[in-house]
């Protein structure tokens, strides 16, 4: 979806970020960029105050800085505008949504797309080409459903949603307001349930569902299966990079962020507020607590829990500064084994001399 962009000043722009000016306040931004690729009209942003040396190059029109950093910068030694602000990347974020808000398409349904008598669709709704709307659908007010879009029979969007093109919702799958899914994600889909027998595999009820918070956003070609009986969950303002795959019955709570080709088994629950990296796996009902920190590859074994607040890392996962000395003895392991080939060495030397030696000290001997 293409973005629109808009000027305002930096006083504007300071009120908006909650920061106090330092120097030209009418100075007009239209746009956010790099510090190495900014132009006049643009605003950046200097994340600690020892990087400020190496901003006085950028040829930004205003910079965001650490709070307390302007009164230090004597005058001219700065063409930009300064805003000082608590957190200079949140603050350029938040600017950053105004200044490139996505464009929103008017509300109407496109000739080519096919929604049944029985849907529910709600004012200012964009349904785009090739859209297929099943029975019984329900969008709420302001969404936009984009090209290629599959919404099965039964399932329910809320207010201000983005579907972005190929998304399928199979039946009766459910999302909050303001839920962001991009290209390509599958919500609904049968989980990975079967029963073993003489004959092979039987495939186990998958007639959950799949909830989806407010404010969750899901990257390009992720999976959310639906539940076997209950329901799989995402909690408010959780974020998934691309290629998540979310087993059923899983549960996740509010704010979790979760890293690209993550994997994570059926019925595990991951608290709300921790950090997932990327390429994890977890097995099928593991717990991660509220506010842990995965790092990415790191394996968590089935049932096996992450506490409140621990920062673990590795196969299978384990506190982080273990996993650091562990690493290091890795890497000295090509040098251990030459040590200790040398001392087996020296081991079988020293038996094959004793053998040779006739024996001392027999009794009667003078």
């Amino acid at each position: 979806m293409d973005s629109e962009s808009k000027r305002m000043t930096v006083v504007e722009l300071a009120a908006l970020a909650g920061g106090r000016v330092v120097g030209d306040g009418q100075v007009l931004i239209g746009r956010v960029a790099s510090l190495e690729g900014a132009e006049a009209g643009a605003i950046s942003f200097v994340e600690e105050g020892k990087f400020l040396e190496g901003a006085r190059a950028s040829r930004a029109s205003c910079l965001l800085v650490p709070e307390g950093t302007g009164e230090s910068v004597a005058a001219g030694e700065f063409a930009a505008t300064l805003v000082e602000v608590a957190r200079p990347k949140l603050a350029f974020a938040l600017i950053a949504e105004v200044l490139h808000a996505p464009s929103r398409r008017a509300g109407a349904i496109h000739p080519t797309a096919f929604v049944a008598e029985s849907a529910r669709i709600e004012e200012d709704v964009f349904i785009g080409a090739g859209v297929c709307v099943g029975e019984r659908v329900r969008i709420g007010r302001g969404t936009q459903v984009l090209a290629g879009v599959v919404i099965e029979e039964g399932a329910e969007v809320g207010a201000a949603c983005v579907l972005h093109p190929n998304v399928v919702l199979y039946g009766g799958v459910r999302l909050g307001s303001r839920v962001v899914l991009h290209a390509g994600v599958v919500v609904g889909a049968d989980g990975f349930g079967y029963v073993r027998d003489a004959a092979g595999y039987h495939k186990f009820p998958q007639v959950g569902t799949v909830v989806i918070e407010d404010d969750v956003e899901i990257g390009a070609n992720s999976c959310v299966d639906r539940g076997a009986l209950g329901e799989t969950r995402i909690g408010r303002g959780t974020k998934l990079d691309n290629l998540v795959h979310v087993g059923h019955n899983v549960e996740i709570g509010e704010r979790v962020v979760i890293a690209a080709q993550t994997g994570i088994s059926g019925s595990t629950v991951i608290e709300s507020d921790a950090v997932i990296g990327g390429q994890v796996g977890m097995g099928d009902h593991a717990r991660v607590q509220a506010g842990a920190i995965v790092g990415s590859k790191a394996g968590i074994l089935p049932g096996k829990i992450v506490r409140a607040g621990a920062v673990v890392w590795g196969v299978p996962v384990r506190p982080l500064d273990e996993y650091k000395r562990l690493n290091a003895h890795f890497g000295r392991l090509p040098q251990m084994r030459a040590e200790l080939d040398e001392l087996k060495r020296q081991v079988r030397e020293l038996t094959a001399r004793l053998a040779e030696t006739p024996e001392a000290g027999q009794p009667g001997e003078k």
